[in-house]
């Protein structure tokens, strides 16, 4: 029997399992119909953040921006980027301040673009800054190499 993994859906919040030799299939979430895990950056609200790094099996990388930034906009690219190519293994999301105030107290941004990595209820590490893809990726690597 396959171990099973657990993803919160961005859209509606609705938690999901599935086999883990699925997550490359690209599963839907039961509720709501929303891909789960296809290499898109998800658009988030502070309630499903919250949820995600939570419960979610998969790490997640979260953006902490917002619309007036330069360097934020600036980023959103290399960060889509970066979700193509972690998928299904990793999964992003970006969460805008301006729009979520309380999400820079919850998690203690002070600067912005700001990266959180979440693994299985926890925060693993912090990166700050606008940066190219591959450097996100190789963030990625290094510090899931120790969570295992």
């Amino acid at each position: 029997m396959s171990s099973k993994i657990r993803l919160t859906c961005p859209d509606c919040g609705q938690t999901n399992q599935f086999p883990a030799d699925k997550a490359s299939a690209a599963p839907k979430c039961g509720i709501c119909g929303h891909a789960l895990n296809d290499g898109k950056v998800a658009k988030l609200d502070l309630k499903t953040l919250e949820k995600m790094a939570k419960n979610d099996d998969l790490p997640l990388l979260v953006d902490f921006w917002a619309p007036w930034c330069g360097p934020c906009r600036q980023m959103a690219p290399e960060f889509e980027k970066a979700a193509r190519q972690l998928s299904p293994r990793v999964r992003l999301a970006k969460i805008d301040t301006q729009s979520n105030p309380d999400a820079t107290v919850r998690y203690n941004i002070r600067g912005i673009p700001a990266f959180i990595l979440f693994h299985r209820g926890r925060e693993v590490a912090r990166l700050a800054g606008a940066r190219p893809a591959t450097d996100l990726i190789r963030f990625l690597e290094e510090n899931l190499k120790r969570v295992g």
